[in-house]
């Protein structure tokens, strides 16, 4: 059978004002080698989240991986992306295993993902118009944002672990965000976790006897997920991810569209329904939820190849890295140290994307109802707030999102019935900016939108 790509002129060279389109491809040596780009673009952020949350790292690379060919295939050879870790789901899956255990966290991680592949298919029947109508720019940067900050905490605590570690980690980021350009720069990420690791190993806080012990190839682990009724609070807790998953995906379409000079928004229900499928059969697996990754886009936009078949083979090298257990226990063996450093440059970038959207989107912050959306939304979800209801909690990230959405439609819906609403309606509705994705499109040094 033959495969889908067509050369790209001679295949070897691409012209200074052309781009090798999704359907393309340039001679298989060079397509192997740009598909390792793409691998070394994904990997660091996509370990970090099985890293923070306790999942198998092996197992995570493995549903990536597959995630990654699954996606591929529902849009049809047509959007060039790599399903990563997600790090907007960090935070429930800290409670849910605090709760209940993994196999808890893991039926969160079903929910959402099934319930986005429900919206795909929704988007793909009846469009992206209502999404951003129910999410513009102010809610779905207040959700975004308030999903990172909610974490702060957390890296508080992975800070303290190793102060002298953490800063060493923490300073290598941000050096190499402003001293490297290109593919190293957008890896700082990367950068800071190599050197504090290495700052780790010489003051003699890692244990490599794990590494030693497991085999070079194998199986990975395996968790099977649970529900029920009992934690139906923990639960609740991962549903604004849901919205936080759309606005990343729609953001993707609308920047590989802007790249390739094309029209993506037709797939926009195919991205969606795939994400959420590949989450789901990650969460049967014992693996990390997906979400698109920025760190691709930085690498298509600077090579100027967005063929497909390089995310082929980015996967299936990702599913051949999951099945070494090695590979797993050496990224298991990152210490609390580096960790700190990492979340604390990390979990404030996902808050500023969130402030990046109302940023691109141009959010008039003169208007009540966008001060109130975005201040009450934040302080919810920064301060954690928490509200018990027999056995069912609700805590900041819940209450924040709830928030962002009821404040605004309640004050735009009464603004424009009182007459007081003086902001433009196609501002209201997201205008041509991208709505509900908007800035999402282009990740930073994170590797993920984060949320």
């Amino acid at each position: 059978m033959a495969l889908p790509w067509k050369l790209h002129g001679d295949g070897k060279n691409v012209a200074a004002k052309e781009i090798v389109q999704p359907e393309e491809r340039l001679t298989w040596p060079r397509t192997i080698g740009f598909g390792a780009q793409h691998v070394v673009a994904m990997f660091g952020a996509t370990f970090l989240v099985p890293l923070i949350t306790g999942f198998p790292p092996a197992t995570t690379l493995l549903f990536s991986g597959l995630g990654t060919l699954l996606f591929l295939i529902i849009t049809k050879n047509k959007l060039p992306s790599y399903l990563g870790s997600s790090f907007a789901f960090i935070a429930p899956i800290g409670a849910a295993v605090g709760s209940g255990g993994q196999s808890v966290a893991l039926g969160g991680v079903i929910v959402v993902g099934a319930l986005l592949a429900i919206v795909g298919v929704i988007v793909h029947l009846s469009g992206t118009r209502w999404i951003n109508v129910a999410l513009p720019p102010i809610v779905s940067g207040a959700i975004v944002a308030l999903i990172g900050f909610n974490l702060a905490p957390a890296a508080r605590d992975n800070f303290a672990a190793s102060p002298l570690i953490a800063t060493i980690t923490l300073l290598s980021i941000i050096l190499a965000a402003v001293l490297f350009r290109g593919l190293l720069g957008r890896l700082s990420i990367v950068v800071g976790v190599v050197v504090g690791y290495v700052a780790a190993v010489i003051a003699g806080q890692i244990d490599f006897s794990p590494v030693g012990d497991a085999p070079w190839v194998g199986l990975p682990q395996f968790t099977t997920p649970s529900f029920s009724l009992e934690y139906i609070g923990v639960y609740l807790m991962f549903l604004p991810v849901v919205l936080a998953l759309i606005a990343e995906n729609v953001g993707h379409i609308k920047g590989v569209g802007q790249l390739t000079g094309r029209n993506l928004d037709p797939l926009t229900g195919r991205a969606l329904f795939a994400d959420g499928l590949a989450t789901v059969i990650s969460g049967i697996g014992g693996g990390s939820p997906t979400t698109t990754y920025g760190e691709n886009i930085g690498v298509m936009a600077a090579t100027r190849v967005f063929s497909t078949a390089a995310y082929w083979v980015a996967g299936i090298t990702a599913i051949l890295l999951g099945m070494s257990p090695k590979v797993g226990a050496i990224i298991f063996s990152v210490p609390p140290g580096v960790l700190g450093g990492v979340t604390t440059a990390l979990y404030g970038l996902i808050g500023i994307i969130g402030v990046r959207i109302w940023v691109e989107n141009r959010v008039d912050f003169s208007l009540p109802k966008n001060q109130l959306t975005a201040g009450i939304a934040l302080i919810m979800g920064i301060a954690n707030f928490t509200i018990v209801l027999g056995d069912v909690e609700f805590t900041g990230i819940v209450l924040g999102t709830v928030a962002a959405i009821v404040v605004y439609h309640l004050m735009n819906g009464l603004g424009k019935l009182r007459g007081t609403d003086t902001e433009p309606a196609d501002a209201a509705a997201g205008g041509d900016a991208g709505g509900a994705g908007g800035a999402a499109g282009e990740r930073t040094a994170s590797g993920e939108r984060g949320a």
